[in-house]
């Protein structure tokens, strides 16, 4: 489904050479309504006060029994202050190391992400999310959005892109809304030149290279490229064994061939629809260059300065050393390639920034509809089950009451006899 939507109108992408000045950024992110608390707010109200509820785990903790998931879940709910916020994490971590661990349920997670937007607490949702080891914090994708557009729409792309690393890391990028909001914070990111350590590079180039594989279009093909241009150069630096640690990714070298043959693709695709952005092709040109230089400085004996992973590099096989020798090929085919690309007229003048941006203009409105759509089923799910925990929890306690009254006139009787 989202590779379909996806490539809907990509032939009007891929003309996009620029945009009206009239054209307003917040239009194209997530619209006021994705966002609006409105619907999540409209749900049926549990109140609590924290401070019992704070001291009930407490004394359960103490005892050496499990919290049930429904505490946790009131009160990230009955969250009112930036420093309530602080105490929920506490608990979450609690929770996460207590037995019923597994049994965090997803609208708490849902709601924990929406009370650190709502109390000003961006950088705790953030936080959770990237030590989800810790704290169990695994949002779904309607969820990643919304933490995504938050940063976007404060000009923080690079804390969107940790966001975006974490959905990689989930293999998250099923929604259309969630590709396109991914993307468009990878291309603008990377628009801005920035300097990127060995790990930041391998963390955006699988974030490109996984979310771009979701469809075969022009942005597809573009985000593949660049993905495996930045996961080729690490490769090249630290060997393979550097790609792959903690990573989702195929097991097998070569990243800067794969990069060439996205170029061989789209060469050889029929339709001239399918093109690679000029700063694209370029950007993998400037990666070659640069392999180039830092292999021949290190054949005479140089060392590269500024090299923050120089005394930590990753033991490189007999295999990496083999793939290296390959880079004056790689180079050599490039050039072939992208000289036989322009005669074809499949390379795009405009960024792949500019691409992005205009697709989501396009279509972020239609996928944000389907979003929509199925976050308020989900959000009846999710209340059905609450009722029914609700329920179940009402029941247990019956008979706890039950089986206490039956030992204390047990008791009574015993001690009357």
């Amino acid at each position: 489904m989202a590779s379909s939507v996806l490539k809907r109108c990509v032939t009007a992408v891929v003309k996009v050479k620029r945009f009206s000045p009239s054209f307003s950024a917040r239009r194209w992110l997530l619209s006021a309504a994705y966002s609006d608390n409105k619907v999540w707010e409209a749900r049926e109200k549990h109140p609590h006060s924290l401070a019992e509820l704070a001291a009930t785990m407490d004394k359960i903790y103490e005892r050496k029994l499990p919290v049930s998931s429904l505490t946790v879940s009131r009160f990230v709910d009955n969250i009112s202050s930036r420093e309530e916020v602080d105490t929920a994490e506490y608990y979450l971590y609690k929770f996460r190391h207590s037995p019923n661990c597994w049994y965090l349920r997803d609208w708490t997670i849902h709601s924990w992400v929406r009370q650190c937007l709502k109390y000003g607490a961006r950088e705790k949702a953030l936080y959770t999310i990237k030590n989800k080891v810790q704290f169990g914090i695994f949002p779904d994708d309607f969820t990643f959005n919304l933490l995504i557009d938050s940063y976007i729409k404060d000009g923080d792309f690079q804390n969107a892109c940790s966001v975006v690393e974490e959905v990689m890391l989930q293999e998250a990028f099923d929604l259309p809304s969630t590709q396109i909001l991914s993307l468009y914070t990878l291309g603008t990111f990377l628009s801005t030149r920035p300097q990127l350590t060995v790990s930041q590079q391998r963390a955006l180039g699988a974030s490109l290279l996984i979310c771009g594989l979701n469809q075969e279009n022009t942005i597809g093909l573009n985000a593949q490229l660049l993905g495996n241009t930045l996961l080729g150069k690490v490769e090249f630096l630290k060997g393979i064994h550097a790609v792959f640690r903690g990573m989702p990714l195929f097991w097998g070298r070569g990243y800067l061939g794969r990069a060439l043959a996205v170029m061989e693709k789209v060469s050889a695709a029929a339709s001239g629809d399918i093109k690679l952005s000029k700063d694209t092709l370029d950007y993998l040109n400037d990666v070659l260059q640069e392999l180039s230089s830092t292999s021949d400085s290190e054949s005479s004996g140089e060392e590269s300065e500024g090299d923050e992973d120089k005394k930590t590099e990753d033991a490189v096989d007999e295999e990496d050393e083999a793939e290296r020798a390959q880079l004056p090929q790689y180079i050599s085919r490039f050039k072939e390639l992208n000289s036989l690309l322009e005669s074809q007229g499949k390379v795009e003048s405009a960024s792949f920034k500019d691409i992005v941006t205009g697709f989501a203009q396009q279509n972020l409105a239609a996928a944000e509809k389907v979003d929509l759509e199925e976050y308020e089923e989900r959000l009846q799910v999710w209340e059905a089950e609450r009722r029914q925990l609700s329920q179940r929890e009402k029941e247990l306690k019956a008979i706890a009451e039950q089986e206490k009254r039956e030992r204390l006139a047990a008791r009574a009787a015993a001690q009357q006899a």
